[in-house]
């Protein structure tokens, strides 16, 4: 699936099964308790999506399967440790005929690094209908990979391609280290992971919150000119809402569709829809991020 080794990317994708493969204590008091290990990161703080997908598996290990997550709002609250273990603690809120309620938080040190509110349902037939994806789109065989084999390159990079269990294509090429070719305020980037995943539809429900923090705030950057290698530039999650409409194999090739529909404040707002090939929307996002330049960026 990818152009780099088929041994380096069986053992990212294994180390992402691994962190989102969580442990249970066994204990549980008004709450339950969980553990998960993190993902090596160049700068030392652990990666936004591994928390969100790690968030939804703990909530989910509290409900039956055929419950399954369709929503979640999340806030990230302090940097973490990615040398550091993490724990989970699951408030079981509500649980109703066809709909349960999950508070989960995050804590290392004892302090919460995220907290999130996840919503699951018991699959019912209902009215249907959905956005279509744009038109022009090119597949993604025919897109280059969003590769950089430099390992002395942008940090950004080395988490998105070098050590990352996912394969990604940007339709309209990558800002790592280049620049955008014009201002837009959005993007395609056609996503799967480097080898094959489990059928467990739990484990693509978690990889796809993973994914879908992983490009998400370009869209910001792109709208202004900048790239992540703008100097200066500081950027960082603040929340992130997720629902899941339909469900989807990420090792298979879903279309990430982006947009910032607005900057102010220091803060940046942008909006994610996932589709498959065949063109079926199966995720919504949107997430707000810290971001502050330079002047004279």
């Amino acid at each position: 699936m990818s152009h780099e080794p088929e041994a380096e990317a069986r053992a990212a994708v294994a180390q992402l099964l691994g962190v989102l493969d969580l442990h249970s204590t066994g204990a549980r008091t008004t709450e339950d308790i969980f553990t998960g290990d993190s993902q090596p990161q160049p700068g030392g703080r652990i990666f936004g999506g591994q928390v969100l997908g790690q968030a939804i598996v703990a909530a989910a290990r509290t409900l039956p399967a055929e419950r399954t997550a369709h929503s979640m709002h999340g806030y990230f609250l302090r940097p973490g440790d990615s040398g550091a273990p993490v724990t989970f603690s699951v408030d079981r809120i509500h649980d109703g005929r066809s709909f349960s309620t999950r508070r989960t938080q995050a804590f290392q040190d004892g302090v919460p690094i995220f907290s999130m509110i996840a919503s699951f349902q018991d699959v019912s037939p209902g009215l249907e209908h959905e956005t279509p994806p744009p038109e022009g789109i090119p597949a993604p065989e025919d897109v280059a990979p969003s590769a950089n084999a430099d390992r002395d390159a942008h940090p950004g990079s080395r988490r998105l391609f070098l050590d990352s269990p996912m394969e990604l294509r940007h339709v309209s090429g990558a800002i790592f280290e280049d620049l955008p070719e014009e201002p837009r305020t959005s993007q395609a980037v056609w996503m799967r992971t480097r080898t094959a995943l489990p059928d467990d539809p739990a484990v693509h429900r978690a990889a796809l919150a993973y994914l879908s923090d992983l490009t998400i705030q370009e869209t910001i950057l792109r709208a202004h000119g900048l790239s992540w290698a703008t100097p200066g530039l500081r950027i960082a999650s603040l929340d992130h809402a997720m629902w899941w409409h339909r469900p989807a194999r990420v090792d298979e090739w879903l279309l990430y569709m982006q947009e910032s529909p607005s900057a102010q404040s220091g803060r940046g707002l942008a909006t994610g829809r996932f589709y498959t090939r065949d063109g079926e929307l199966v995720a919504s996002s949107a997430q707000e991020v810290m971001v502050r330049v330079p002047r004279e960026a």
